[in-house]
């Protein structure tokens, strides 16, 4: 018997196979399968070399199979000419064990990273927003950004290093906005820095605003000062994770918010948790990035675009 064929999927593999408009209804149904208990996730594990950065396994399992994704973050990269994530995710047959595909993880943190960021916005927006931004023109930024033009939202886009900004923005069709204050006033903001600065203090963010912070997914990380953040109407992906490595951990080590306090972006795409309640309300979505976003956007992949990818022969 010969042995089984995977899958490889190249970075351009991955985006070729998988558009931010299917990313978006892709991670979707993740997050309401999550919140359903029919897809589960064990906890991610950080392996930290901090202040370089970390190293992080995550696995997944649902829909007949299981995932792994090991990938890194290491922030400081970019000024090394290299990546900030990199990595491999791993698609397995859950009933056999077999090894269907292997992606490049920084391509498929990339589409699950944008189509998060956009969906909470869209659901947790209000329904009137006209302006949109984001922070950060990094890859993952700029996956924010292509996934809100994709969706037929114009956007603009702010990076602490302008040329960096200029380039997305023209290899995107999105605006350079005029200062960064400008971008952190917009209706719908996406924060996708390292995590390392604050960008929104105290009283920063005006009524019916609405932020969905992707930076700071661990420990120390933060984009948003805590008093700032416990005045909104929080949302976040999974409060095991948040309130451990994310923005609501800050707030979790202060005492000042409980998990019944905080919507899950799940119960509310299923239909069980209100969103918004008000036009003026404040909304922020604390994203620390879920096993499962990933595994959906690997099984789209593997759906979409398993004949072209190049196969290996174990």
């Amino acid at each position: 018997m010969s042995p089984p064929a995977v899958a490889v999927f190249s970075a351009t593999d991955v985006e070729a196979a998988v558009p931010p408009e299917v990313a978006v209804e892709a991670v979707r149904d993740a997050f309401v399968a999550h919140f359903r208990c029919e897809w589960t996730m064990p906890p991610k594990v950080y392996v930290t070399n901090y202040p370089a950065g970390d190293f992080r396994a995550m696995p997944a399992l649902g829909d007949g199979h299981a995932l792994l994704k090991w990938v890194t973050s290491f922030p400081g990269n970019p000024a090394r000419g290299l990546p900030t994530v990199s990595g491999l995710v791993l698609l397995s047959d859950a009933e056999t064990g077999e090894l269907k595909a292997v992606l490049d993880a920084g391509a498929v943190t990339a589409l699950r990273t944008g189509a998060a960021a956009v969906l909470a916005a869209e659901t947790l927006g209000r329904a009137d927003a006209e302006t949109a931004a984001v922070v950060g023109a990094g890859v993952n930024g700029r996956a924010a950004a292509r996934t809100f033009i994709a969706r037929g939202r114009p956007v603009s886009i702010w990076d602490v290093d302008p040329r960096r900004a200029e380039e997305a923005a023209a290899a995107l069709g999105a605006q350079v906005a005029g200062s960064l204050d400008e971008a952190l006033a917009s209706d719908l903001l996406v924060t996708v820095t390292p995590g390392h600065e604050v960008l929104l203090g105290d009283g920063s963010l005006v009524p019916g605003q609405h932020v969905s912070l992707m930076g700071a997914d661990g420990p120390g990380k933060a984009e948003i000062a805590a008093a700032e953040l416990a005045r909104t109407r929080m949302f976040c992906d999974d409060w095991e994770q948040a309130s451990h490595g994310g923005e609501l951990a800050h707030l979790v080590e202060r005492g000042l918010v409980t998990e019944f306090e905080v919507g899950r972006i799940g119960a509310v795409l299923a239909g069980s948790e209100a969103g918004r309640t008000s036009p003026d309300e404040i909304t922020t979505f604390d994203s620390t990035g879920l096993a499962i976003q990933d595994l959906a956007i690997a099984l789209a992949a593997v759906e979409r675009g398993g004949r072209t990818a190049a196969q290996l022969e174990l």
